[in-house]
């Protein structure tokens, strides 16, 4: 990291001096000025992280350096310097913006950690501004937060497929944002003005499913008194995703692989082939070739969906897109709760970049709902985060102090505790850990994790 500047300014030259020395050996870059006019002259020349300032001067007093700094540079903190006599007018000075105030005489200890709390707030300010920034130039993909390889091979892709009317296979882990991926294709296609829809086959039987998709004649079944057209009808000309499409029963896999075959399809009760003018994009937490190899999914079907495969990155695979993530739900909680919660502390941060994210994204978008939820100020702190994550960064320091895990060893201590802690019910630890029971079973298999029993 870039060593702080501080500028020092006071017309006393042995508290110049005596805090000059202190900072230098804390290893701050120093600029020492003797009064407030030179302290203006050079605020106009060049910027400082840290400006501390004695309040009492000739001329220029440390309230005028106080309120030049803040016009030039908002973000760069400022401490005053006081004698006892003056204190509460360097509470008045910290209502107009600094930092806060060192009451003569100050010990060097109390100097230390003021301006180390000082320069962590004004860093903090900066990647704030750097992340929001960052956010904002996501052009073309707002919807997929995060600038790592991983992210940019994966944008790189969908821009150079959107245009194309392929049938797309979105692969990835559950909370991965498969779907926003989809979404993504969709705004860059020529089908951008028609509508994106999106419907998860695991959660209908298959005679729901396939009155959603295809839609249903008048008296097609008891109760049918009108016609109801279907997804593929309603998204005519726009864009179907077919989320979970692993849990497709066999018989609506047969009737999907003649939509793209034939390009049409039949309603529930009708017999008038009906057009279909729709891309279809279809999404799986699981993998497919091992499902066709055990005889649960089409082969033929497969091979129509896995025109192009898109592979979405773990969060633990595009960890650095952390900071991005938390910044950009930061900024969409508050605006929702109508709140101003527009920081996250050091210490919750390296919390956040140190845990396994079984849930991925949607895990730390509900991470980061509840803490905006439970802040009260600016800043969002340890306290707001959920009592099992606390807990867990606690077991992984004192396992650190012995070993070194690798991320999946993290995972799996974590995913273990979790299941202790709620007495092995894996329908409430998938929930917990923001996943489905399907990819929780799945990974105590991988991980050989035995809780037994069905809760």
């Amino acid at each position: 990291m870039k060593r702080a500047r501080i500028l020092i300014v006071d017309d006393e030259l042995i508290a110049r001096e005596n805090l000059e020395h202190v900072l230098k050996r804390e290893g701050y870059d120093t600029v020492s000025l003797d009064s407030g006019v030179k302290a203006l002259e050079e605020l106009e020349k060049n910027e400082y992280d840290l400006v501390m300032t004695d309040l009492r001067m000739q001329v220029v007093d440390g309230m005028q350096v106080l309120e030049r700094t803040k016009e030039l540079s908002p973000d760069t903190e400022v401490i005053m310097i006081t004698g006892h006599a003056t204190v509460s007018t360097a509470v008045a000075a910290m209502q107009r913006g600094a930092y806060h105030y060192l009451a003569k005489p100050y010990k060097i200890d109390e100097v230390r950690i003021l301006v180390r709390q000082a320069l962590e707030k004004r860093w903090l300010k900066k990647e704030v501004t750097t992340l929001r920034e960052v956010v904002k130039s996501q052009k073309g993909f707002p919807l997929l937060i995060g600038k790592t390889p991983h992210m940019e091979a994966l944008k790189a892709t969908i821009a150079q497929i959107a245009p194309t009317d392929s049938t797309v296979l979105i692969l990835g882990e559950t909370g991965t944002g498969k779907e926003l991926v989809a979404k993504s294709i969709h705004s860059l296609s020529t089908r951008s003005a028609h509508r994106f829809l999106a419907i998860n086959c695991g959660s209908f039987t298959e005679e729901l499913l396939a009155h959603e998709l295809f839609g249903h004649e008048k008296e097609a079944f008891t109760g049918a008194r009108g016609v109801k057209k279907g997804l593929l009808e309603v998204a005519a000309g726009g864009t179907i995703l077919l989320d979970e499409i692993a849990e497709m029963s066999p018989t609506m896999q047969v009737k999907l692989l003649r939509v793209l075959q034939e390009k049409n399809f039949f309603r529930v009760g009708g017999t008038t082939e009906i057009p279909v003018n729709i891309r279809i994009l279809a999404a799986t937490n699981k993998d497919l070739k091992k499902e066709v190899e055990q005889g649960t999914f089409r082969q033929d079907l497969y091979y129509r969906l896995n025109v192009i495969t898109l592979q979405v990155p773990s969060l633990a695979e595009r960890r650095d897109d952390i900071p991005l993530l938390c910044q950009h739900f930061l900024e969409k909680f508050s605006a929702a709760q109508g709140k101003h919660v527009s920081e996250i502390s050091e210490e919750v941060m390296e919390i956040l970049m140190g845990y396994a994210f079984p849930g991925n994204v949607r895990e730390l978008e509900n991470i980061m709902e509840r803490a905006v939820t439970l802040a009260t100020g600016s800043t969002v702190e340890v306290a707001h985060l959920p009592m099992d994550l606390r807990e867990h960064r606690f077991e992984v320091q004192r396992r650190a102090k012995t070993e070194l895990l690798t991320l999946e060893e993290h995972e799996k201590d974590y995913i273990a505790w979790v299941l202790n802690q709620v007495k092995g019910n894996k329908t409430k630890a998938a929930e917990i850990l923001g996943i489905d029971r399907v990819s929780l079973w799945r990974k105590l298999k991988r991980y050989q994790l035995d809780f037994g029993g069905e809760g």
